[in-house]
């Protein structure tokens, strides 16, 4: 029910603002945010710093850019129509196909009417008095809504690495979460590479095909794994099509959305030999089986994480023919998993290849970047082509990039200040009327699973205060703590949270971002949905509604 609340100012109506709701973004969820919203029929208006639609799949157009879920497990899964007609040319699509398929959508249900492209918000103002907030664009236009939804994503802000000198370089160069829409040529050039996180591993084993020679600088490896990715014909997509009921049913069910159920036995529970014949199977087997669909303790027994590493490593081994490469390519900082785990075609043979070398920056640091190439603390090396795949500000850093003002002023950044805190990673106490789809805490995985019940979460609840002419929804301090602990509690004994990585908030090219920290839920989801529900089952009692 809604709690009481002391008589103040009374809110602006809705009729004198420019629209009922404002949405950030117009990939996957903004997209079907929007769609969503319309059903209510709410006055909405999505702005998107892009020219396009499909955000992730908009920005990273880099070289060998693709999906590591399952194609046919990612799109969409509210409309039949839609299903029934979108025929996925590869298990694992590559971006072309990817924005194509979002331009398709947001065609199909007419959504460009109410997306404004190249539309960057640079601020967020919550009104008191008005109970609404002022949006400010790039172009210092403002907007008014009654409500605010972000969808910006977990990875889309790109981070370059502190170095000196990255303008001196006179050759072409881009960072691969922004790389040009003409493409850059690189046939027959002298190329670095900088990262070997998930985009570094895509981009270097499409590069390492045409370019004159490559270099890539490496910081520190990661555990990589056979996507083993393939077309598929007409006669297995119409198998597909008609299994997709079971499909979104099995997504549902499983830890983090993927099509991968986590095996009930623990490593130990069988033979040594079962036990390799299960990882050869699994390393045999297509995308995140490996990850998602292992033993049940591999990510949070020591001795099970050790063993999965090792049957990993002496794969390495095998596949690259120096051994001094080799052993440069496996982890000792880490165990398998314990970081998300790039999938790959043929990314360890390409260290094989004559025209491509490896640098690491632990042995050889770069010093600067220099108008010819990369400066390190050997040697001069010169490029004609320079690429930093060197990541993103991760969950809360395209927040970060907003000046976001919740009541009284307070800035979002500053409320985070030591690491993000939120109501079932959907809203923050202080910021009311503000939802945020896959916000910090909320289920992540195969993200468009969790997506889609943000999104419907988000109009339900919309749906629900616009019925009773509530104009204020925000999450209380005591919810917030709550859900908090919840989170913790659910971060307890995995092995991954004592591990440096975006997912413990670490990046060393961002300031004050030195420290691990809890910025994602580590639950399951359907334990997640089932808390969500339970907000919404209560009539939303654990907020502050009027």
């Amino acid at each position: 029910m809604a709690m009481p609340r002391e008589e103040g100012p009374t809110p602006q109506p809705s009729s004198t603002l420019d629209y009922d709701a404002i949405i950030v973004g117009a990939g996957i969820s903004g997209m079907y945010q929007l769609y969503r919203l319309r059903e209510l029929g709410l006055r909405v208006r999505v702005f998107e710093a892009g020219t396009g639609v499909g955000g992730t799949w908009y920005w990273n157009r880099y070289p060998g850019a693709r999906f590591d879920s399952e194609s046919y497990s990612y799109g969409y899964s509210f409309s039949q129509e839609l299903l029934d007609e979108w025929d996925w040319g590869e298990h694992f699509s590559g971006q072309p196909e990817i924005e194509r398929y979002c331009n398709h959508v947001a065609a199909k249900f007419d959504l460009y009417r109410d997306i404004q492209f190249s539309a960057r918000v640079i601020a967020a103002h919550f009104n008191e008095v008005g109970r609404h907030w002022t949006i400010t664009l790039g172009d210092r236009s403002q907007h008014t809504a009654r409500f605010l939804i972000s969808a910006i994503g977990l990875l889309s802000a790109p981070t370059m690495p502190r170095f000196d000198g990255i303008e001196d370089f006179r050759g072409p160069w881009a960072h691969t979460g922004l790389w040009p829409k003409g493409g850059i040529d690189y046939d027959g050039k002298r190329v670095a590479v900088i990262g070997t996180g998930a985009s570094g591993v895509q981009a270097i084993q499409e590069i390492a095909k045409t370019a004159g020679h490559l270099t890539v600088f490496q910081r520190r490896p990661n555990w990589c794994t056979p996507l083993h990715n393939g077309p598929i014909p007409k006669e297995e997509m119409d198998e597909i099509r008609a299994g997709y009921p079971k499909l979104f049913e099995l997504c549902r069910q499983t830890a983090a959305c993927f099509v991968h159920t986590i095996d009930p036995r623990g490593t130990f529970e069988v033979s040594d030999e079962e036990r390799i014949a299960f990882w050869e199977d699994r390393y045999a087997g297509k995308g995140f089986g490996i990850w998602q669909g292992n033993f049940r303790d591999m990510l949070t027994d020591r001795e099970s994480n050790r063993l999965m590493s090792d049957f990993v490593a002496d794969k390495i081994r095998q596949r690259v023919k120096d051994p001094k490469i080799a052993e440069l390519l496996i982890p000792n900082d880490h165990g398998f998993g314990t970081r998300r785990v790039p999938q790959e075609t043929n990314y360890y043979e390409v260290y094989n290849q004559t025209n491509v070398s490896l640098v690491s920056m632990l042995e050889e640091p770069i010093e600067r970047i220099i108008e010819t190439g990369i400066r390190t603390s050997s040697r001069d090396y010169e490029f004609d082509v320079i690429v930093y795949a060197t990541g993103f500000d991760a969950v809360t850093g395209s927040f970060d990039r907003i000046d976001i003002k919740g009541a009284g002023g307070t800035p979002l950044k500053e409320k985070w200040t030591g690491g993000p805190r939120t109501f079932i990673g959907l809203m923050v106490d202080e910021f009311p009327n503000m939802f945020m789809i896959m916000g910090p805490h909320a289920a992540l995985g195969n993200n468009p699973r969790s997506i889609e019940y943000n999104v419907e979460w988000i109009r339900d609840l919309l749906r629900y205060a616009t019925e009773r002419d509530l104009t204020l929804a925000e999450a209380t301090p005591d919810a917030v703590e709550n859900w908090h602990k919840f989170v913790l509690e659910k971060a307890e004994g995995l092995l991954s949270n004592e591990i440096d990585s975006w997912m413990t908030g670490i990046n060393l090219n961002v300031e004050g971002k030195q420290t691990r920290t809890i910025v994602r839920y580590s639950g399951t989801a359907p334990e997640y949905r089932a808390r969500c529900d339970e907000v919404a089952e209560a009539d939303y009692a654990e907020m502050h509604m009027d």
